[in-house]
């Protein structure tokens, strides 16, 4: 799919309906499936964060996403792949400011150049008592990147085709900060596992495109 029939496509859903748990529960792992009705004083006392889900052409004018892979420390998140962005900022008069402003921060694309399509489904994060709202935002031109070093370890830029393929939905083990060998829903994709609440919101986005398309 070329960028600009993309673009088209993205005209399509900012009126309809998210598919949210229907599309987030493919992937939710064996651990979360306790917490899959969390209680409104739950969300209500949860912190708050964004995250942007940006696609943007490449050199070819196909379309890309990017992710990010964290860096490793002494946390829940550590080593994680997950979208650019982060907690809510006292100068930020919203989650989608603060998006992205944190995609700024993280990667370098700077604020004016975003452009924000529609919110998506927001997920909870039981482990980390979060609460995310993501946004599907697009560039028109091909951005060139520039990592916070001391926060993100890899950029990583995958294919919009290579999301949309089932052939890179494969159920992994993994090790986390609280638990050991669970296995796990995951997208495979660059060679990364792409796990829990990313790979949740990336499922979301995967039913919407392909609904349309």
């Amino acid at each position: 799919m070329s960028f600009d029939e993309f673009v088209k496509l993205l005209s399509k859903i900012k009126n309809i309906e998210l598919p949210a748990e229907s599309s987030h529960f493919k992937m939710v792992p064996p651990t979360r499936k306790a917490f899959a009705h969390y209680s409104q004083e739950q969300l209500q006392q949860a912190k708050r964060a964004g995250v942007l889900a940006l696609f943007y052409p490449n050199a070819n004018l196909q379309v890309q996403v990017v992710l990010t892979l964290r860096k490793t420390y002494k946390g829940i998140h550590s080593a994680q792949i997950s979208f650019p962005g982060g907690k809510i900022e006292p100068q930020d008069k919203n989650l989608k400011d603060t998006a992205v402003r944190e995609t700024f921060e993280e990667i370098g694309v700077p604020i004016n150049t975003v452009e924000i399509i529609k919110q998506l489904s927001q997920i909870y994060i039981p482990p980390s008592n979060f609460c995310v709202q993501p946004f599907l935002g697009i560039l028109n031109e091909t951005p060139q990147f520039k990592k916070q070093d001391t926060e993100v370890e890899q950029v990583i830029e995958v294919k919009l085709t290579d999301l949309l393929n089932d052939d890179n939905l494969v159920s992994k083990k993994i090790t986390t900060s609280y638990s050991s060998g669970i296995e796990v829903p995951a997208f495979m994709l660059n060679g990364y596992t792409v796990w829990g609440a990313t790979a949740m919101m990336l499922s979301e986005i995967k039913d919407i495109i392909k609904q349309l398309a």
